[in-house]
């Protein structure tokens, strides 16, 4: 007992002085009554207890409310001061290249600022990346001053929590919705309802039950990336012929190569600059060959090239889909049925116009965009996306109801808005 109240003693005598501390940081004093939350995150964090105070990240020329524009807001290379592995890491995934390719495609120009710079949209989970001075400055000269960091996009302010990082829920915030929803395909698969299953105890705690993180961030590495990557394509192309063909048509009208003469453009530049894709078979493999690795921790070899040979086969097969439709629609450019949109790089489909809407009040050169054009980019971006990633993520409903059976009502849909639009297009184009 008297063992037991020494070490209570002590223990309330460091926090004492901890809290005597935090009390006596003028920071801390005045936030506390600014933003509580901010002061609670730290005052529990790890940065609090090895001496990473408020000055360490924001420097120390902010001592007022009027000169609080000079609290400096750390970024990444902060981080790196004491994480350089994982920073290192980050800066060779897929995750450092969020913000760049965001501003890489022509359409994120069309959106709101609100939605964008803002972060109430696209940019809530693509200002991840280490940004230039320059991406900095014109964050700023917008007036959006925070829109700034990347590590605490998973280990959020002020706590940084790593083991909030290793929870699933962190992943959710951005790998969900329309056109990625690998939070939903995860969550209701074996593997996401095996971990949930164990968390509640009705599995033992050494069974398997991967969350996002065993997957993609094995051991904690913060390189992350995929082998086929968001656009789902890649080369070299396919030795099947049809299946080359369909890669090339989805290539064009994603602008990579010119719809006309087949050279590549220079969206290609910028997608090579982002890692957006693999462009060689070794690539390819390298990536594949770590997800085997990962799979065979729980799984045989040879089951785990079965099914990822699956997912394969069935971005192939809905690629075919996807080709189909996007030549359908081609052909009513070609025919004048449908005039270029402004913004367009070609007289041809263009998939990256995704944030184009109809009508908008707030921008009306976006209201020369066709419904059918709003179907194919929903076929897309949408079900081609749930169609294949589904395979990979395990989910036999959102692979078939979500994925495969949408592709084929938006390919029914796009035909038939085709032999309407030629019906009542036609007569305009008689002699009177």
């Amino acid at each position: 007992m008297r063992m037991k109240l020494m070490v209570l003693g002590m223990a309330a005598a460091i926090l004492g002085f901890a809290g005597t501390a935090a009390a006596a940081d003028p920071c801390v004093d005045c936030h506390n009554t600014i933003s509580p939350g901010q002061v609670r995150d730290w005052q529990v964090s790890k940065h609090s207890e090895n001496d990473v105070t408020c000055s360490t990240c924001h420097g120390d020329l902010h001592t007022k409310a009027e000169d609080a524009m000079l609290a400096e807001l750390p970024d990444e290379k902060v981080c790196a001061g004491c994480h350089e592995e994982q920073f290192n890491q980050f800066g060779r995934g897929k995750h450092n290249f969020g913000w760049t390719s965001l501003n890489a495609i022509p359409a994120t120009h069309f959106a709101p600022d609100e939605l964008i710079e803002g972060g109430r949209g696209c940019g809530g989970c693509h200002n991840m990346g280490i940004k230039t001075e320059e991406q900095k400055k014109e964050l700023r000269d917008k007036g959006y001053r925070y829109q700034s960091n990347s590590c605490d996009e998973c280990h959020t302010r002020h706590a940084f929590s790593k083991k909030e990082a290793l929870n699933p829920r962190a992943c959710q915030q951005c790998h969900m919705g329309y056109d990625h929803p690998q939070w939903e395909m995860w969550s209701s698969s074996k593997h996401g309802a095996r971990y949930y299953i164990r968390k509640e105890g009705d599995l033992p705690a050494e069974a398997a039950g991967p969350s996002c993180q065993n997957c993609h961030m094995p051991d904690g590495d913060h390189e992350n990336r995929t082998a086929w990557g968001f656009l789902g394509v890649r080369l070299p192309l396919p030795e099947d012929k049809q299946a080359a063909d369909d890669r090339v048509t989805i290539l064009k009208a994603l602008g990579v190569l010119n719809p006309e003469t087949g050279e590549p453009t220079p969206i290609l530049d910028a997608v090579k600059a982002v890692d957006m894709v693999r462009l060689d078979q070794e690539s390819w493999e390298k990536e594949r060959s770590k997800m085997i690795k990962t799979c065979t921790g729980c799984h045989s070899e040879k089951y785990a090239r079965e099914q990822l040979a699956m997912g394969d086969a069935i971005l192939q097969k809905s690629d075919r889909l996807m080709a189909d439709a996007i030549e359908t629609v081609a052909a009513l450019y070609r025919e004048g049925i449908i005039a270029k949109p402004e913004g367009y790089p070609f007289n041809y489909p263009f998939l990256l116009a995704f944030m184009h809407t109809n009508g908008a009040n707030w921008n009306e050169k976006l209201d020369d965009l066709s419904f059918i054009d709003q179907v194919l980019v929903q076929m897309y971006m949408k079900h081609r996306m749930r169609a294949y990633q589904a395979f990979f993520h395990v989910n036999p409903d959102y692979a078939y109801w979500y994925g495969w059976n949408e592709m084929t009502k938006d390919l029914g849909e796009i035909k038939e808005l085709a032999r309407t639009m030629r019906a009542t297009h036609a007569p305009q184009d008689k002699p009177q």
